[in-house]
């Protein structure tokens, strides 16, 4: 089995993870950047058909992949951890070992579902979801949608299926026009996402309002939204895309034994003013250590790769500009927190897990995620928990599912004797 070895391996290419490795790679480091897509630049600057990325992004990807000190590796997987300092990665060809001397965790995030009647029917995704499928290429020209949750990106996923030639029918903010009032009030603390709002702004936008069902028999037909006073309406629809916020991918950093802090009721992988973590020579950056934006996360990652490299004092000089985007991640946060009706939706038959088929009423007697493994199978399907564990979470209050290799379902071979000869390469 082939083994790299590298100064720096960072696992995860959005705009953390680039922001990383320029930094690493430029200072003359043995860099390696990972990542599971095609191509870099995560969900955020997901590339596609007709889709025009920002010039920020584009020079930021040239730049790093310019590097020669730089290896990017796209389309891999890391399935689990083979020693302290040693990850196992598969691709669509081979497996093979990485070994660094520092690594850095920009493992991003996923969306949170919560689950409502009908979530499961075919034509109901997640918003982000949505939206990466349209930057795939997914036709929905003609398509009539409703997107629903909380959070600016209900807009962003609008304008990405109204520029595909959808129909947006409706925009559901369950967050109360107050709330939105105070958080628009203070948007001219940062200019650049003042701007943003404004050229995202929707006919069809509607705040005090939440999903409640999706209607359809084998297929989505309609969604049922309850506003202000009670007020219910139900709107026909091809496809319905519900956004409830973001997860932070910690699962590797807590194979790795990063320590964690809850943040907005969510886990987060826990970090200094280095972006360090628990663990000696790991850092962490971007959504992994708590969402918050691109912004946010560019620097992070900056930060995080100045500190890989021993740079510590131009990290340093990165702290304030860390500051100014965690008090916005804190006011988004505060406005847009997900209100006690979206954690009501389910009815007694509706699933949670739905790789498994476990209704509500299946986990009632349930006290943790043991127990619900031990009697109903919940959270040992494909998903492996990443989805009704985080729901769980909200809902119950119960702890996530410890990870555990490998972390991706992976070919047999890849799992087989690791006591092959090793071809060691060095970049």
């Amino acid at each position: 089995m082939k083994r790299v070895h590298c100064d720096v391996a960072i696992v995860g290419a959005g705009p953390a993870g680039l922001a990383a490795a320029d930094v690493a790679a430029a200072s003359g480091a043995r860099t390696v950047l990972l990542d599971d897509a095609p191509a870099p630049g995560g969900q955020i600057w997901r590339d596609g058909p007709g889709v025009r990325l920002p010039a920020s992004a584009r020079q930021l990807r040239a730049r790093v992949q310019a590097h020669a000190q730089l290896r990017l590796y796209s389309g891999v997987r890391v399935v689990a951890a083979t020693a302290a300092d040693e990850l196992l990665l598969e691709d669509a060809e081979q497996a093979w070992r990485l070994r660094w001397g520092t690594l850095v965790l920009a493992t991003g995030a996923r969306e949170l579902l919560l689950p409502f009647p009908g979530w499961t029917l075919p034509g109901v995704t997640g918003a982000g979801g949505l939206q990466a499928l349209v930057k795939a290429g997914m036709p929905v020209a003609g398509e009539r949608i409703v997107v629903a949750g909380s959070g600016p990106l209900l807009l962003a996923v609008a304008a990405t299926a109204r520029q595909a030639g959808a129909q947006v029918l409706r925009v559901a903010e369950q967050a109360a026009w107050p709330a939105l009032a105070r958080f628009a009030l203070g948007l001219p603390r940062w200019p650049g996402k003042a701007w943003q709002a404004l050229g995202l702004r929707s006919a069809g936008y509607r705040a005090g309002q939440h999903v409640v069902a999706a209607l359809g028999d084998g297929q989505l037909r309609a969604v049922r939204l309850q506003g202000p006073h009670g007020h219910s309406e139900e709107i026909a629809c091809d496809r319905l895309a519900c956004g409830f916020g973001l997860v932070p991918n910690t699962e590797l950093g807590r194979l790795l034994g990063c320590a964690t802090v809850e943040r907005h009721g969510l886990p987060a992988l826990a970090v200094d003013d280095w972006q360090a973590t628990s663990r000696p020579r790991i850092h962490a950056a971007g959504e992994c250590t708590g969402v918050g934006g691109s912004e946010r996360a560019l620097v992070q990652g900056t930060i995080a790769g100045h500190a890989a490299v021993g740079q510590n004092r131009q990290a340093q000089t990165l702290r304030p500009a860390l500051a100014h985007w965690d008090r916005f991640a804190e006011r988004l946060h505060q406005r847009f927190a997900l209100g006690a009706p979206l954690r009501q939706l389910a009815t007694p038959e509706t699933l949670l897990c739905r790789c498994e088929d476990v209704p509500l009423a299946a986990l009632a007697g349930c006290a943790d995620w043991t127990e619900a493994k031990l009697q109903t199978r919940c959270g040992m399907g494909a998903c492996q928990g990443r989805v009704c564990g985080a729901a769980a979470q909200l809902l119950f209050g119960w702890t996530p599912p410890a990870p555990r290799p490998p972390l991706v379902p992976v070919r047999a071979g890849t799992l087989a004797d690791l006591g092959d000869r090793d071809d060691d390469v060095l970049i």
